[in-house]
């Protein structure tokens, strides 16, 4: 799981850090296509061996049957997607629809934490880390949020080689942490900014997830049978 992870990060960080090499040389649309068609089938490999091997390892725990568990896990696992999916891009840009486009983000859910989407991945680990107790989820939560630790300092590096000034203030006016700048008063939480209609989309993803999650069994036995379950053991 570790050696699938790392080879995730690399894929995924070290495209963002080749961007402007990369989309000096075949444009910004066909880079973008190239880091998605790197990254995409590297995720969707990572999450199916997860699924297969979920409760592997040691037992370390089992609170499955804790009165209230439940509503726990789900209500955190809903809170930690509106991090790790915040819309704050143009998801257009995604399939280079549109040509994409580096930019500073600064209004909404960065108000809270300038990097949403590590304190998101924190939260669904600890959720499913206290659901599964398994040692095989403990393994899986070091290496998610080990990537997403340097993806907070490569993540800064990188804005801050590309817009200077400007993302220094922004570093200023914000926190990892979340609402630690908003507690200490360089940060003002504005309500409209997080009701847009990306937000609504979050909230479907999410629902589907839960109405999902009766066929994970099958999604688990069809990845085992597979080539590639077949392959990765």
């Amino acid at each position: 799981m570790l050696a699938l992870l790392f080879g995730f990060a690399v894929l995924h960080s070290g495209g963002a850090a080749l961007r402007g090499w990369g989309e000096a040389r075949i444009g910004a649309r066909a880079w973008r296509l190239l880091f998605a068609a790197l990254s995409i089938p590297s995720a969707v490999v990572v999450v199916g061996y997860f699924i297969a091997h979920r409760y592997e390892g040691v037992r370390l725990w089992n609170l499955q049957g804790l009165p209230g568990l439940i509503p726990v896990i789900w209500v955190g696992t809903a809170i930690s997607f509106f991090f790790l999916y915040p819309a704050t891009y143009n998801l257009l840009e995604i399939p280079a629809l549109l040509k994409p486009e580096q930019r500073l983000y600064a209004t909404g859910i960065i108000r809270i934490s300038r990097h949403p989407q590590a304190v998101g991945q924190v939260i669904w680990c600890a959720t499913h880390l206290l659901w599964i107790g398994s040692s095989f989820m403990l393994v899986t939560c070091f290496g998610l949020i080990a990537h997403h630790m340097f993806a907070i300092w490569h993540g800064d590096r990188r804005l801050a080689r590309r817009f200077g000034p400007a993302f220094e203030q922004l570093k200023a006016n914000t926190s990892v942490i979340p609402f630690q700048a908003v507690l200490d008063g360089r940060q003002t939480l504005v309500i409209g900014e997080f009701l847009r209609p990306s937000q609504l989309g979050i909230a479907i993803a999410i629902g589907t997830l839960w109405w999902s999650h009766r066929f994970l069994g099958l999604a688990t036995a069809s990845f085992l049978n597979g080539p590639l379950g077949r392959l990765l053991g």
